[in-house]
């Protein structure tokens, strides 16, 4: 009766202790799916890395609306509104809409001062500087026949600005590559949880609650080849022995 108690405990899995030694040994089991998931994550990282869309660049050109200050948020909307915008466009021969160009353009107050800014994004810098500037002239010129005072006066003309505000990098590719290592890692322990294939002597001395006293090596051609070398080389060695003697 006990014996058999023992066998149906032992037919029981014991839940596997896991150490150092085995997370490495489940790491270098898996260690090709862990580099293709990972070669994916960097081609798809290094994809997405090209396909980023085209530099932008800014430029901006200060004016100063001499109002208080409900008169000089008033102008500040009138700067990107369609009465100055399709001016803008027919002096520079734009293809954008107003609404379009309207997109492209932002107007802040510095610091609540009097001093405005026009500021303009666009994938080619030299011409974020002429929308700016002539946004700031024609504002100026406008605003008489809208307001009937002369409230504008340009402070500084825009500057071309050689440098995109969002220039490339390899950020994408390179959180790609961190996360697939992370994610075929985590793959691989997740597979080795579903695996019930005893792969130690300590598993079947857990499992069966017996010491291990020996084992059968695994049977392969390698192996059968090396054994008929081994006993045909014991047979000459044998043949040798008897002729000399």
């Amino acid at each position: 009766m006990e014996s058999f108690q023992k066998m149906g405990r032992g037919t029981q899995k014991v839940p596997k202790e896991i150490n150092l030694k085995e997370l490495f040994l489940v790491i270098k089991r898996r260690f090709l799916m862990i580099a293709f998931i990972t070669f994916l994550a960097g081609i798809a990282g290094y994809i997405l890395n090209q396909s980023t869309v085209a530099p932008l660049y800014q430029s901006s050109s200060r004016i100063i609306i001499g109002a208080d200050g409900e008169s000089r948020k008033t102008l500040q909307v009138i700067v990107r509104d369609s009465s100055i915008l399709d001016i803008v466009i027919k002096k520079l021969n734009l293809k954008e809409t107003a609404d379009q160009l309207a997109n492209q353009i932002s107007v802040a107050s510095l610091e609540d001062s009097q001093v405005v800014s026009i500021s303009v994004m666009d994938k080619d810098p030299v011409r974020a500087s002429e929308i700016a500037d002539t946004t700031a002239e024609t504002f100026k010129e406008e605003v008489p026949k809208i307001v009937g005072k002369d409230y504008i006066q340009i402070l500084s003309k825009a500057k071309v600005n050689p440098d995109p505000i969002n220039p490339k990098t390899n950020n994408k590719q390179l959180y790609a590559i961190i996360g697939g290592i992370v994610i075929g890692i985590g793959l691989a322990f997740f597979l080795e949880t579903l695996d019930d294939r005893i792969r130690s002597n300590k598993e079947i001395e857990e499992l069966l609650e017996v010491p291990v006293l020996g084992k059968i090596p695994k049977i392969n051609k390698r192996n059968m080849r090396r054994a008929a070398n081994k006993s045909k080389l014991e047979v000459e060695m044998r043949g040798e022995t008897i002729d000399y003697k």
